[in-house]
C-alpha cells in the first residue's frame, strides 16, 4: 500500500507545476490550501455516507479520492508519505497498534508542536 501512496504523492508533486487549465491537481495548488481542505472534507463525507449505506464499490472509489486529496494537502504542507508512515510506526511502538491517539494526548502533542514551531504562539 505504501508504494501506491508514494506513487500517488510523486504524481501529485509532479503535477504541481503544470498548467491549471489542463491539470486538476495544478488547479488545486493554484486555488490554495483552503480549497484543498474543502475537497478533502467533501470526499471524506462521501466515504462516510457510502459506508452507512453499505455501498462497498462507491466507498472504494471515494476512498481513492480521499487519498488523492490527502496527497495534495501533504504536498502543499511539505509532508511526505514517509512522515505519516513514521507516525503510524511510532504509535504502534507506543500503543501496540497503530491507533488514533487518545484525545487528551493528541491535544497535548499538538500544543507541544505549536510551542516548538518557529513563528507560532503557544495554544492555551
Amino acid at each position: 500500500m505504501s508504494d501506491s501512496l508514494e506513487r500517488l504523492y510523486a504524481s501529485v508533486v509532479a503535477a504541481r507545476g503544470r498548467d491549471p487549465s489542463i491539470s486538476r491537481t495544478a488547479k488545486l495548488f493554484r486555488d490554495g490550501v483552503q480549497k484543498m481542505a474543502k475537497k478533502l472534507i467533501e470526499e471524506a463525507i462521501e466515504v462516510g455516507l457510502d459506508a452507512v449505506q453499505m455501498n462497498r464499490e462507491a466507498a472504494i472509489l471515494e476512498s481513492a479520492d480521499v487519498l488523492y486529496q490527502l496527497a495534495v494537502i501533504w504536498a502543499e504542507c511539505g509532508i511526505a508519505p514517509d512522515d505519516v508512515f513514521a507516525e503510524i510506526d511510532r504509535r504502534q511502538r507506543v500503543y501496540g497498534i497503530a491507533e488514533k491517539l487518545p484525545k487528551q494526548a493528541s491535544v497535548a502533542q499538538a500544543r507541544r508542536l505549536l510551542v516548538g514551531a518557529p513563528g507560532r504562539k503557544a495554544v492555551s
